[in-house]
């Protein structure tokens, strides 16, 4: 079992930044950020494999979103730069066993419960 607390949310203006952590009870094989605006779905943001730390993006926050962790304190971050407003939502970590940084939240058996980030414009 892991425990993910997300931490970091928060309201900021179009073109500023946030920085969202998440700190796991256990150590997990792969660690995503998703996320969820009004009225739409669930959506893989970032994710990063604790093997050789590969990333990926989804298209919307490539260039603008890095993900990072820190192993040894099973540590995530989610550094946000060049907000807009579409990317208001909430914020989800979550932890797979599996290894590999796929977006696909089926391949997540552990959630947080979400930090949220509002972008004004």
């Amino acid at each position: 079992q892991v425990q993910l607390v997300e931490s970091g949310g928060g309201s900021v203006q179009a073109g500023g930044s946030l920085r969202l952590s998440c700190a796991a009870s256990a150590y997990a094989a792969k660690v995503g950020w998703f996320r969820q605006g009004p009225g739409k779905e669930r959506e893989g943001v970032a994710a990063i494999s604790s093997f050789g730390g590969s990333e990926s993006y989804a298209d919307s926050v490539k260039g603008r979103f890095t993900i990072s962790r820190d192993v040894a304190t099973n540590m995530v971050y989610l550094q946000m730069n060049g907000l807009k407003p579409e990317d208001t939502a909430k914020y989800y970590c979550a932890a797979g066993w599996a290894s590999g940084r796929t977006l696909s939240p089926d391949e997540y058996q552990y959630w947080g419960q979400g930090t949220q980030v509002t972008v004004s414009s």
